[in-house]
């Protein structure tokens, strides 16, 4: 296959530089064609994460090490926030780290399927979504406290109370709210309170 080689514009040079992955729908728009993107990818310009998805790898962004891939497949996914056990790494609430990054969507969105990546259609999406920097990069997750909720909710009842009970301890940096906790029980439909009690007293 002969692919004409063709200067970058100014628009899609500026995206490489400042996000820290990119689809080929996006790159379309720019005037960059999937075989122009496979040169890319052939000659070292750009690296493929996976199918639809790609980065420029001489782009520093200085994000943690663990957290590239992640921060990379969810700004790419419309609406993703991280959730559960990619959260629970996040918070340091688990010892079992993924490899497949937890990624949640509304209920009425359907993203392209993504390697190593696990991906959790909910109905409620507002509730404990904050915005957090890993790095320069901004990324949405679900708060603490959300994700302890919906451990219990997903995710194998071990990883749960574990979770809570990392929660749940008071550290310098760390006070649990237990009035959020409650809060997100009730609007999510499920009573942690016999855990809390059991671990609390």
């Amino acid at each position: 296959m002969i692919v004409k080689i063709v200067k970058m514009n100014k628009q899609f040079r500026k995206l490489l530089k400042n996000r820290a992955s990119f689809t080929s729908k996006e790159a379309k728009t720019f005037g960059i064609s999937a075989s122009q993107l496979a040169y890319y990818v052939n000659i070292g310009i750009l690296e493929r994460i996976s199918r639809g998805l790609y980065r420029n790898p001489r782009n520093d962004l200085q994000v943690p090490t663990p957290w590239e891939d992640l921060v990379a497949t969810v700004k790419s996914i419309p609406k993703g926030v991280i959730c559960l056990v990619s959260a629970l790494n996040i918070y340091e609430m688990t010892d079992e780290f993924s490899r497949e990054h937890w990624i949640a969507v509304p209920n009425n969105v359907w993203p392209k399927k993504r390697n190593h990546t696990k991906i959790m259609r909910l109905s409620n999406m507002s509730l404990g979504k904050i915005k957090i920097k890993l790095g320069k990069e901004s990324v949405w997750i679900f708060d603490q406290e959300r994700t302890v909720i919906d451990s219990f909710r997903f995710l194998s009842r071990e990883l749960a109370i574990k979770a809570l009970k990392i929660y749940l301890q008071k550290t310098p940096t760390h006070n649990p709210n237990f009035k959020k906790l409650s809060r997100y029980s009730e609007k999510l439909r499920y009573d942690i309170s016999p855990y809390t009690e059991a671990i609390t007293t």
